[in-house]
């Protein structure tokens, strides 16, 4: 039986008293836990989701997430998660593509979904901390409550992860039980080697994908203890890392950045700190390095997407590590490098990423002309660009929508936002193309400088002209209290907008 819920099940059985899940205070152990999911699966079926329903979760951070996830797993149902901050109409959007059934909501969100189910038929319930608030479900009898799993195929979708619609709606990449189950076991045992002796920060929200298989159902697989924090904040994960005597740590560069800049850092109780794992965009070397030096743990960089479920690459803590790179394709995965017509580029140059194995996603849900074109050829293609070297070890160029023309030149934004993170009053950089009458394209520069900083952008204009080829240094530069992000702190240079200069 494939079900990514009997995980949970075997760790409940194994190590029933042990804390699995814990939120400051409040700590949930593995078989509360199954028998928390194991009530909310009885009362989806006494309500009528059947095996293959979809179930959509709003929900931070917080232990209602797994008794919700594994309940709607038990029952057969297929997970939605969305981000807790969306509002009514794209929530009814989410809703009416998935066909959702059943949403569960923390009360702060629940005016939002109210609105969207209006549309769509959804069913609200509302929850408390730990699950369904009471009276939201019919009450269940102690001997009906979904202890073992429904069986499901290994092809039979699990989870509907839509993903950020840069181009026109979102589109619902659909993971099965075996993409979740195997890139879990991948992360725990190939890259991070998790045991149930550890404990998982789990800053990274579980909406997403990366929070998702590497935190939580890492944590089940291996019965590691997933230490909560249901919006991430700098101050609180320092924390954290003290308090809980975390041993992995799992972030986007952003939350790195946060923490290394942050006036507590110094404070900081890092001596239980194994290994870090970096993801959901490339990490800034001179961030890598100095957060390394001052913490005294290892940051493993690697990559993936929502439709790789999502780790497709790592450097790998057994291998040689390459600061810079995104590792080497994980085991039961293949990587190249194609160009636009899907041919494997030369040695040495810039191609798209190409990857296909056990992690790839069964498709997008309902769009089949969308799968095709993902998947033209069983190799799914990312849109981001890369190189590779001798080794196998790939280094993101860009994405292949955010490569800037100017004048005819190709300029790949990552390379001028890591000459700027090397300025010392440079917190946070995003580079991204300007419309020009001349050029088609100028290179342009938001910056986030340390508070106090006397730099000026002029300073910081000529800092990076010295350091790189005349025509790729921003000629537009202009300064932010905060870039824009998306929900794991990946900052969003689609939403960068050309500012004034200083």
């Amino acid at each position: 039986m494939t079900n990514l819920a009997a995980n949970l099940v075997a760790t409940a059985g194994r190590i029933p008293d042990k804390v699995g899940i814990r939120l400051d205070q409040l700590e949930v152990s593995w078989s509360a836990l199954h028998r928390a999911a194991a009530a909310v699966a009885a009362q989806l079926r006494a309500i009528g989701v059947a095996p293959g329903d979809r179930v959509s979760l709003i929900l931070p951070n917080v232990p209602a997430y797994p008794v919700a996830f594994y309940g709607t797993l038990l029952a057969g149902a297929v997970v939605v998660p969305m981000n807790p901050l969306l509002k009514a109409g794209e929530i009814e959007y989410f809703y009416e593509d998935s066909g959702a059934k059943v949403s569960f909501v923390l009360p702060d969100f629940a005016e939002e979904a109210h609105k969207a189910a209006a549309q769509t038929g959804t069913r609200i319930v509302v929850c408390g901390p730990t699950g369904p608030a009471e009276g939201q479900l019919p009450e269940v009898p102690a001997d009906e409550v979904v202890l073992e799993p429904v069986e499901r195929a290994d092809d039979d979708t699990a989870v509907i992860l839509y993903t950020s619609g840069t181009t026109g709606k979102p589109k619902g990449a659909e993971l099965t039980h075996f993409n979740l189950h195997r890139n879990a076991e991948r992360s725990a045992a190939d890259i991070m080697q998790i045991t149930e002796d550890d404990v998982i920060m789990g800053c990274l929200p579980l909406f997403h994908v990366f929070g998702l298989t590497c935190g939580l159902n890492t944590s089940v697989q291996r019965g590691s203890t997933l230490s909560l924090i249901p919006r991430f904040d700098p101050a609180k994960a320092i924390e954290v890392l003290g308090r809980d005597h975390v041993t992995i740590f799992q972030g986007v560069p952003t939350m790195y950045a946060a923490i290394l800049n942050h006036p507590n850092a110094d404070q900081a109780d890092t001596s239980s700190l194994r290994t870090c794992a970096s993801g959901g965009s490339a990490m800034p070397e001179a961030v890598m390095k100095a957060f390394e030096e001052k913490f005294h743990c290892q940051i493993l960089e690697g990559y993936g997407l929502s439709e790789t479920s999502p780790v497709a690459s790592f450097n790998m803590p057994d291998k040689p590590t390459k600061p810079g790179t995104i590792g080497r394709a994980i085991p039961g995965c293949e990587m190249k490098l194609v160009d636009l017509e899907g041919n494997d580029t030369p040695a040495g140059e810039i191609g798209e990423i190409a990857i296909r194995g056990e992690n790839i996603m069964k498709g997008y849900w309902n769009r089949p002309e969308a799968t095709k074109e993902a998947i033209p050829d069983g190799w799914f293609r990312s849109g981001d660009l890369a190189t590779v070297d001798d080794e196998g070890y790939f280094t993101i160029v860009d994405r292949k929508k955010d490569m800037i023309i100017r004048g005819g030149l190709n300029v790949y934004p990552r390379e001028v936002e890591e000459v700027l993170y090397t300025h010392p009053d440079v917190l946070e950089a995003a580079v991204v193309g300007v419309p020009d009458d001349l050029m088609g394209e100028e290179v342009g520069a938001a910056v986030v400088l340390r508070p106090g900083s006397t730099t000026t952008l002029e300073d910081v204009q000529t800092y990076v002209k010295e350091r790189l080829a005349a025509y790729k240094y921003p000629r537009r530069i202009w300064s932010l209290d905060e870039l824009p992000k998306g929900p794991t702190g990946k900052i969003l240079r689609r939403e960068v907008r050309p500012g004034v200069d200083a």
